[in-house]
């Protein structure tokens, strides 16, 4: 009874291991494809086969005597041995790792391998990652006008070779993606910063980049860092806020090293948006001074949409003819023609959300 009692113990002591776990054991012996390992009171394991060619460099560069971490992918195979992965081991260790790198906000070094349209390729841990061109710092990210693929492609390829700071923004084992961003780990300095600034204030910066959407602004901050360094600072003026009259390409407007004022208009987490036309005076202010609905007036034909044809009465006013008022987009086509004059007969008029609905004449 004591000696069953005494195997029962035994037998106890010695955890069972099941099929996914990862396990520690010392190599004791390397044959032309295959790696021997000592599993302690489980006996011994192999990393051989298609295991030992996924992980042959590693498996090469070790030596008898070495310990290794390998994930069981059969407990007992028709040899008696404990079937080894290590390459699954390694990768399933990076990416709690790497989860864990996350939950600390933890900086990573990387070395950027290559680069396509939409950002930049890179690798942690054995992991393939992706920097995506919207988590890019201000002064990396690639302001193209027109946002031309090619363009923006050539910008980018010039971080290839070189090392980034950034964090991990996303991480999922399950759907092999691991997400990068540049941009993260500024964020908390520049939110801290942002607390000195209100909407309405008034900043003066230089244009930075322009874009089909708008363009980048670079402005000075308030006050030092604690290293007596002055902070630099880049927000957004959109297409829509660089003017009062309706724009088409922003680089018609500014230019690039442009020294220009601007006010803050939104401060959303890290983004700062911004607005020339605010610092200027609203031609809609007054503008039922100088037209009235019914009036007849001329305007020249600036553009025409699906849904009307957009009509410039002065530099800064523009009304709208709707498609309506021809039927049809082809007869609208027959009577308007962009760039000429025609009269048109004033139908609404609403300066608050800057309307003026017109009929040709």
């Amino acid at each position: 009874m004591e000696a069953a009692k005494s195997t029962d113990n035994y037998i106890n002591l010695i955890k069972i291991p099941k099929n996914g776990e990862i396990i520690e054991g010392k190599i004791i012996g390397k044959g032309r494809s295959s790696v021997f390992i000592d599993l302690g009171n489980i006996g011994t394991g192999i990393i051989y086969g298609k295991e030992f060619y996924e992980a042959k460099d590693q498996l090469k560069r070790s030596k008898v005597g070495d310990v290794i971490f390998a994930k069981i992918v059969e407990t007992e195979n028709e040899d008696g041995y404990t079937e080894l992965s290590l390459s699954k081991a390694g990768k399933e260790m990076a990416w709690d790792s790497l989860k864990k790198r996350k939950d600390d906000d933890e900086i990573l070094i990387v070395k950027i391998l290559g680069a396509n349209k939409g950002g930049l390729l890179a690798e942690v841990e054995g992991i393939p990652a992706f920097l995506p061109v919207s988590q890019l710092s201000s002064d990396n990210y690639p302001k193209v006008e027109g946002g031309d693929n090619l363009k923006i492609l050539k910008a980018l390829q010039k971080f290839v070779g070189k090392e980034m700071e950034v964090k991990i923004f996303d991480i999922s084992s399950e759907e092999n993606k691991l997400i990068l961003s540049e941009r993260a780990k500024e964020t908390r300095e520049i939110k801290e910063i942002l607390k000195n600034y209100s909407i309405g204030d008034i900043v003066e910066g230089e244009i930075t980049g322009v874009v089909d959407f708008g363009a980048f602004i670079r402005f000075s901050a308030k006050e030092k860092t604690a290293e007596g360094k002055t902070p630099e600072l880049e927000g957004l003026i959109h297409i829509s806020e660089l003017d009062w009259r309706l724009i088409e390409k922003p680089s018609e407007t500014v230019k690039v090293g442009q020294k220009v004022k601007a006010k803050i208009i939104d401060i959303q987490n890290e983004k700062i948006s911004l607005s020339l036309k605010a610092l200027k005076e609203d031609p809609w202010k007054d503008i039922e001074k100088e037209y009235k609905k019914d009036d007849i007036i001329k305007g020249e034909v600036t553009k025409i949409n699906p849904f009307g044809a957009f009509i410039q009465l002065s530099p800064e006013i523009q009304g709208l003819c709707h498609i309506s008022e021809f039927g049809t987009q082809k007869k609208m086509e027959e009577d308007l023609e962009v760039g000429k004059k025609y009269d048109f007969q004033i139908l609404s008029i609403d300066p608050k959300e800057h309307r003026m609905s017109l009929r040709l004449k």
